[in-house]
């Protein structure tokens, strides 16, 4: 199964943390990860590795981040059309938090929230990404 490709399937996680840096050495030394520094525009993004295979990424808190906010962990879930799963979400009783944007050469993501107030990403990622 291809994880990037099938409706579902978790995919990728994430961290955002006030402090990328010290996270990396924490969860290196503790699992062995390895990380490639990336710009995304608007600041670095850190791919994290098991051996050479992409398994998450961290990255740091946005400069909209509300006060007080900590540092989290979030999954995102690959879907067929992020526009019609957002859709979807609204009318099953849940809320689009950030809704569908599009990630420069990776896809088109939102963040979700379900009725019970659970919040994952959702991602239709671009072919060949």
């Amino acid at each position: 199964m291809d994880v990037y490709k099938t409706h579902g399937a978790f995919s990728w996680s994430e961290l955002m943390t006030p402090n990328p840096k010290a996270a990396l050495a924490f969860y290196g030394d503790l699992f062995g990860w390895t990380s490639q520094e990336m710009d995304m525009g608007s600041g670095a993004y850190h791919v994290v590795k098991v051996g050479d295979t992409q398994v998450a990424g961290v990255m740091g808190m946005p400069p909209d981040t509300p006060p007080g906010m900590p540092p989290m962990w979030g999954c995102y879930v690959t879907v067929d059309d992020i526009d019609a799963t957002a859709k979807r979400c609204i009318e099953l009783g849940g809320q689009v938090l950030m809704p569908p944007m599009d990630i420069p050469t990776v896809g088109r993501m939102a963040v979700l929230k379900d009725p019970l107030g659970a919040v994952i990403s959702a991602i239709t990622y671009t072919a060949g990404a």
